[in-house]
């Protein structure tokens, strides 16, 4: 919508062409390195030639994702001797990339996710749980926290729809559009 209205460069995970995730799914243990590095290796390839190469066109870029997802996925799917590795490998391809103006989180509690990820249907996403989907957002939150050089937006989305609503839609553009300090800021929206 964004992209749309604005003109703007829009970059969108690109999580389907990882041939590990439904593996993944069926067995965690056996194939989290394979599936964290094959997202590792594409988020990065996806941001370099996204956000390195100018665009005189467009003023600015909106992702659904930071490349840091990755190591947040991968502090939790890998143990311990794995993670150390994984985040060695992290540490260097990390370094190019620009500090976003701001980060923008929409959150949503565990039990709408699951409702969200039944109504795709997608066969391998079945056994993901609850407990799974909550370390995710607590390692998100942990994260946020530490962030001090940029402005960290949160905005919980419960009850907003801004695809289906367009006064949803306007509202959530307006407080992404406001100048915050650094730091983490969060919003409950409530309709």
């Amino acid at each position: 919508m964004l992209r749309e209205e604005y003109n703007c460069r829009l970059i969108l995970e690109e999580f389907a062409d990882n041939p590990f995730l439904p593996l993944f799914y069926n067995e965690p243990d056996r194939f989290a390195f394979t599936v964290e590095l094959f997202f590792m290796t594409e988020r990065h390839k996806q941001m370099q030639r996204s956000l390195l190469n100018q665009d005189l066109f467009r003023e600015f870029t909106v992702a659904d994702y930071a490349f840091v997802k990755t190591l947040l996925f991968a502090s939790k799917n890998l143990p311990d001797d794995e993670f150390r590795l994984f985040q060695k490998m992290y540490s260097v391809l990390s370094q190019s990339f620009p500090k976003p103006d701001i980060l923008v989180y929409f959150h949503r509690n565990v039990d709408i996710l699951l409702e969200h990820i039944s109504q795709r249907g997608r066969d391998y996403e079945k056994q993901i749980t609850s407990e799974y989907l909550t370390t995710i957002q607590h390692s998100y939150f942990e994260y946020f926290r530490n962030i001090l050089s940029y402005p960290v937006l949160i905005i919980d989305l419960n009850t907003v729809d801004f695809v289906k609503n367009p006064n949803h839609y306007e509202h959530v553009k307006y407080l992404m559009s406001k100048n915050y300090q650094p730091g983490v800021h969060r919003i409950s929206l409530v309709v």
